[in-house]
Order: C-alpha cells, then sequence, then structure tokens
C-alpha cells in the first residue's frame, strides 16, 4: 500500500557479519506481531538465510517463528522496525537494499474465515551508516 516507504533511508548498517536495516509498516493502521508473516532481506542481490532473519520493535527482537502467537508487541505506523539477517557487507560502501514484507490484515475479511494478506517490496541504493 506504501512501499516507497518502507525502507527508512540512511538506516543500513553492518557488523559481524549481520546487516540490519530500519522498515516502516506498509499500512495505515497498528498491526500486533502476530499479522508480521514473513520478511526477506536482499543486499546487492544477495539474500539473507530465512533461518538468520530477526525483527526487532519495541525493545525486543523476534524469530519469525515466534510472531504467529505474539499479541502483545504492535509495529505503529509511526514505529520503525529492524529487519536483519546474516550478510556480510563493506562499511562505508554504497548498496542496493531490498525487502519484502508480508502482512495478515486481521479486520478485512476476503472468504470463509480467511483475512486480507499483503506482499510488498522496496527497493533503495543507501551506504552504509557508520
Amino acid at each position: 500500500m506504501i512501499p516507497d516507504r518502507i525502507i527508512e533511508q540512511g538506516t543500513l548498517t553492518s557488523a559481524g557479519g549481520r546487516t540490519s536495516v530500519e522498515v516502516r509498516i506498509p499500512w495505515y493502521r497498528a498491526l500486533p506481531a502476530s499479522c508480521i508473516a514473513g520478511a526477506a532481506l536482499t543486499v546487492d542481490g544477495v539474500a539473507a538465510p530465512a533461518e538468520s532473519l530477526r525483527w526487532e520493535m519495541n525493545g525486543r527482537t523476534f524469530a519469525f517463528d515466534e510472531m504467529p502467537g505474539e499479541l502483545d508487541e504492535w509495529w505503529f505506523p509511526v514505529d520503525s522496525a529492524v529487519l536483519s539477517g546474516d550478510i556480510d557487507i563493506a562499511p562505508g560502501s554504497t548498496h542496493t537494499v531490498a525487502v519484502d514484507l508480508s502482512l495478515y490484515i486481521p479486520y478485512i475479511i476476503i472468504g470463509d474465515a480467511e483475512v486480507l494478506r499483503i506482499e510488498e517490496h522496496a527497493e533503495k541504493t543507501m551506504e552504509v551508516a557508520a
């Protein structure tokens, strides 16, 4: 819905073989962590292994398999979350960063007990922040 705002410009960081970027919700209302169905992080065409991906919001870090039952943490449109994964990139260099997000929208029913699932993709070129 709002893919051009998913990746926060200037937030690409890398340390110890792990790369992270801040992301914003591509929706106009808050969603609980249980509605974040998945994400992918790619830098210069190299994808972070799915098992290495972590999602941080509200000071807590989650693996994606921990999120389906998480109803106490909410992602708000004014807050950034941090998506990180195992990708080793050089500091001070410029990279093309891509983020894929998959979200459930629990209050939009599209079928028999099925809710809307949106898939969003964003890509930006940015320098690794110090």
